[in-house]
């Protein structure tokens, strides 16, 4: 089979097109060029892609580079900052997971003649009956099913994960062996587009107006000022101005259009329930089947919800009639913008966005 290996530049990506190598496939090598600004944290550096070169060459593979940064600003960073305009806590790294790796990538793939796509997350797609299934990665500590909750049955069909069934460990080890380059490089972190020193401000004030916010209680006393309503974010408790000494109080509720955002004890986090939107299906049962007029489920079912990259799933219950999860107990609440995966056992059945939920305390306080 020929495979189309996106090589980021880090260990997974390596060891994933050595492995498919192994496996007897015609395998060639890829790095999306994505960000053209500053970038010293994420996986879009110049040295990155120097380095998915270099190992592509020490692999005996043809390597590529893509330039998609149109695309990239238009699907990924422009929504990043007009959610922030909103009131939004946003989460960049699966939108290009649902625009460029797993949407410009393939259609890249099929203009050029390749049967499959192959990453390096740590995930598994399996095929059983008539279906195609994504499930946790074999390194639970490591496990990225949570950033692909958007991957559809065409996409999952042409998918291949390699290092998804190793630990991290294992999968360092065979770098090791291999005398890949990339075998004790670090894993990236944070956001590619956001730079250490400048940071999430910095980014957001070249691009957006920053609008100055009154910090109130649930009875809607003022307490402090914020300079940026846009870089508050649901659950935050420092950089609010603040007075120490009381009780700790947290971000409940963001709300841009009346620049206000209200605070609250700790237990006024909790939440019983979060209303998604953007639901993306994957292939459990549950799942809509397309040849059905009314492809939405009927009934409510029980799921394990995970509200943030490498969050604990909790228990709870989603009913699709109304896109909403209602937890077995109360839970922490999530920020407009964040994603939320569900899971049965360990595997995703579907996901979705966040929506803003104002608390009764918020909405007394108007």
């Amino acid at each position: 089979m020929k495979v189309l290996c996106a090589m980021s530049g880090g260990v997974d990506s390596s060891v994933a097109a050595a492995m498919l190598l192994d496996e007897g496939h015609e395998v060639t090598g890829c790095t999306m060029r994505l960000w053209g600004g500053a970038s010293d944290t994420g996986c879009c550096s110049v040295a990155d892609v120097d380095d998915a070169r270099r190992v592509a060459q020490q692999l005996g593979i043809d390597h590529f580079v893509f330039n998609f940064g149109d695309d990239f600003d238009a699907s990924v960073v422009g929504p990043y900052v007009a959610s922030h305009a909103a009131g939004e806590t946003p989460n960049p790294c699966i939108e290009c997971n649902r625009s460029l790796k797993f949407d410009r990538l393939l259609q890249r793939a099929d203009a050029l003649g390749f049967d499959a796509v192959a990453t390096g997350h740590h995930a598994v797609v399996a095929h059983e009956g008539t279906r195609w299934h994504l499930r946790r990665g074999a390194d639970r500590a490591k496990d990225q099913s949570y950033v692909l909750y958007m991957l559809g049955q065409a996409q999952l069909a042409r998918t291949l994960l390699p290092v998804g069934r190793l630990t991290k460990l294992e999968v360092r080890r065979r770098a090791t062996a291999l005398g890949l380059r990339t075998a004790s490089k670090p894993d990236s972190q944070d956001v590619c587009f956001i730079t250490s020193q400048g940071g999430r401000e910095q980014f957001l004030a070249e691009r957006l107006s920053f609008t100055p916010a009154t910090v109130v209680d649930t009875a809607g006393r003022e307490l402090a000022t914020v300079t940026a309503v846009e870089l508050v974010t649901v659950g935050q408790r420092k950089g609010l101005g603040l007075a120490g000494g009381g009780v700790p109080r947290y971000v409940v509720d963001v709300d841009v259009a009346a620049a206000r955002v209200v605070v609250d004890v700790a237990e006024g986090l909790l939440t019983d329930e979060v209303t998604l939107s953007t639901l993306c299906w994957v292939g459990d049962e549950h799942a809509p089947d397309p040849d059905v007029a009314s492809p939405v489920p009927a009934e409510a079912f029980p799921v394990l919800a995970q509200c943030s990259a490498h969050g604990e799933p909790v228990a709870a219950t989603f009913d699709p009639m109304t896109a909403t999860v209602r937890f077995d107990k109360p839970s922490r609440r999530i920020a407009a913008g964040q994603s939320v995966v569900l899971y049965r056992n360990d595997e995703v059945i579907v996901g979705g966005v966040a929506r803003r939920a104002r608390s009764e305390a918020a909405q007394s306080s108007t």
